[in-house]
């Protein structure tokens, strides 16, 4: 059984490399090619070529048009996954970053399919992130992520959102008064600091500042404890300073 097993491994690994041969063959053909000219640029026999070609047609890796072999949908879901994983790796060590030059927490969130999102968190035991006691996703009225977001929305979306997660008291500082946050959401100029103190966490206050992810609505922020208070609008100022100069602007355009 032993020497069965260790027999197959070469030729299940030798399958795999030729298949990836013949993958590597199409994508240097922009408009495709043939199953002749993809066998002999991989340097495979015609039969095992057309097997291998058979194969990755089926699981969706090629598709043949017109006598021609190009990538299929699963390829391309590689490709988006991967360029997907990238950037959010890009996201997480620049949050790490930001972390270790400022001494906060930071925080990366986004609005997406109608509820916030927090997507990436920094922070140390030294420095520790607000205890998230209230769900982030329901009380985006009471926290300087939620109200950074909502107030990218346009007003049909923000609506929504606040008639399934109605404006109410989480500390004895959070605004109770939807049409009071509404104006305050209108009166925050565009790309300017959202602040927050108390509203959502007492001993805490917070600042966000707006981010452009593609078409998502999304925020980087920053707490700090109540008795730092003081350096809560220069950190933030900072963070904005260093969110322009490694990701292009103060109006990102990621994807996520």
């Amino acid at each position: 059984m032993a020497t069965a097993s260790n027999g197959a491994v070469p030729t299940l690994i030798g399958s795999v490399q030729r298949a990836l041969r013949l993958l590597e063959a199409v994508g240097s053909h922009l408009d495709g090619a043939p199953a002749k000219q993809l066998a002999r640029e991989a340097g495979l026999p015609l039969p095992t070529a057309y097997h291998l070609l058979r194969t990755l047609t089926h699981e969706g890796y090629l598709r043949r048009e017109h006598g021609v072999f190009v990538f299929g949908p699963a390829v391309e879901r590689l490709a988006v996954g991967g360029a997907l994983q990238n950037r959010r790796s890009k996201i997480a060590n620049s949050l790490v970053r930001w972390r270790d030059s400022l001494g906060v927490p930071i925080y990366f969130a986004v609005y997406r399919e109608g509820e916030i999102e927090i997507a990436g968190v920094a922070d140390t035991p030294d420095v520790p992130a607000v205890e998230e006691w209230a769900d982030f996703r329901e009380t985006g009225h009471a926290h300087a992520i939620g109200q950074c977001l909502l107030g990218q929305l346009d007003e049909r979306t923000r609506e929504d959102y606040l008639d399934r997660h109605p404006v109410q008291a989480i500390t004895p500082y959070t605004v109770r008064d939807r049409r009071v946050l509404t104006d305050r959401l209108a009166a925050t100029e565009r790309m300017q600091p959202v602040v927050e103190r108390q509203e959502y966490a007492l001993g805490t206050v917070c600042a966000a500042i707006p981010v452009t992810a593609g078409s998502t609505p999304a925020t980087v922020a920053i707490s700090v404890p109540l008795h730092q208070q003081e350096r809560l609008l220069p950190t933030i100022e900072r963070l904005r300073v260093e969110v322009a100069v490694l990701w292009g602007s103060p109006a990102l355009s990621i994807s996520i």
